[in-house]
């Protein structure tokens, strides 16, 4: 089905309190960001924390389920989503809680233009 891009933005008005929040469109659905890192997956119109230590007690009843098919489990956090201030609080402990994202790689330079060539004489 994907993600409705109003459901997208409710979760970014939402979440605004978490610190530098923002949405990747991949696939239909979108990955939420908090401070450049990953926390919370919107697919289907639902909202679905990544699972850390820091946030398990919190979420002890949540509903744990993929986000997309094959995916492992991640809580189902929609009942939070009318508390912006408790939302931004687990998004920011789940982003704390999280390893800092690996450095890119460097692109290679890209290939000098071959010469034009010289017409024959």
């Amino acid at each position: 089905m994907g993600t409705d891009v109003d459901f997208a933005e409710y979760v970014r008005e939402q979440a605004r309190g978490a610190g530098e929040v923002a949405l990747k469109k991949m696939f239909g659905e979108y990955a939420v960001y908090v401070d450049g890192l990953v926390v919370a997956l919107a697919c289907d119109n639902q909202l679905f924390l990544k699972p850390t230590p820091a946030t398990a007690a919190r979420l002890a009843t949540a509903t744990m389920a993929p986000p997309y098919p094959g995916a492992k489990p991640h809580a189902l956090i929609d009942e939070w989503l009318d508390d912006p201030e408790a939302l931004a609080a687990l998004l920011r402990d789940t982003a704390k809680a999280l390893p800092p994202p690996k450095p890119k790689a460097a692109k290679k330079a890209a290939a000098k233009p071959a010469a034009p060539k010289q017409p024959k004489r």
